[in-house]
């Protein structure tokens, strides 16, 4: 037998379930094991850091496919994608986590993912960055900080906090370009040397960098401030590393709790 619900009952049913799924929607997963008393005092993750990537990839349309899909290599995803016109693609929201930075560590952050905003930029690893795509990014990230409250001087290439795995964004990209906007570290005056005693490797570590393998931290190094190759320290390095450090502390700190 066949029953019959009147029209108006329908649409109030309909409209009941609709609220339903948009309030759990709203609130995310809850724990079968606790009674549900909700509370209004709770905020989305807070990213304190945003990682610069270079894609690796022959074009933009490669890299959406590979940032949506199950690569070869594991799924990866970024919240962002910036193409070589300047195009700014968006993959991730905001207040989720995308997978960008695997493992490393950035000072105290040692889930990099889950404290950062990932941009991958469409380059191969071996061009120059073009100006149409560095305008659109110092663009983004100047309402990422600002909208995000991320201190403007947390912006790291994927290198900074995997030295022995990553090499991007490479030592082409213009973090001189990107400072001058108002991001990033850079050295103010790298010409005097550094007193005695000076430690490069404190130093190192006062800015974010992990010294587990000093080699290859050295080559991140040589390549974000002196856009080059080599795994040895030099004086012009001392330099720099004086300058980074005789300021404010730097010393990225992990998200805070409220």
């Amino acid at each position: 037998m066949t029953l019959s619900v009147p029209p108006a009952r329908r649409i109030l049913a309909v409209a009941a379930l609709t609220v339903l799924l948009a309030a759990c929607a709203h609130s995310g997963p809850r724990n079968p094991l606790a009674t549900w008393v909700p509370s209004k005092n709770f905020d989305e993750r807070r990213p304190v850091v945003i990682v610069l990537h270079y894609t690796e990839q022959d074009s933009v349309e490669q890299s959406l496919d590979t940032l949506r899909s199950r690569n070869s290599g594991g799924r990866v995803s970024s919240h962002y994608l910036l193409g070589k016109d300047g195009k700014i693609y968006q993959l991730v929201s905001d207040a989720k986590r995308a997978w960008h930075a695997g493992a490393g560590r950035w000072g105290a952050i040692t889930d990099v993912n889950n404290a950062s905003i990932g941009i991958e930029i469409d380059n191969d690893g071996k061009s120059p960055f073009p100006d149409a795509q560095i305008d659109s990014l110092i663009v983004l990230l100047r309402d990422l900080t600002t909208r995000l409250r991320i201190p403007p001087t947390q912006i790291i290439g994927h290198s900074d906090l995997a030295p022995t795995r990553k090499i991007d964004p490479g030592p082409l990209f213009p973090w001189k370009r990107l400072h001058d906007a108002g991001f990033g570290l850079w050295p103010a005056d790298a010409t005097q040397d550094p007193p005695a005693g000076f430690d490069p490797w404190l130093a190192l570590q006062a800015i974010g960098y992990s010294i587990d393998n000093r080699a290859d931290t050295v080559r991140a190094f040589h390549h974000r401030f002196r856009g080059m190759e080599g795994t040895e320290l030099d004086a012009q390095d001392l330099r720099i590393l004086h300058a980074l450090t005789r300021t404010a502390d730097t010393t990225p700190s992990a998200p805070a709790s409220p």
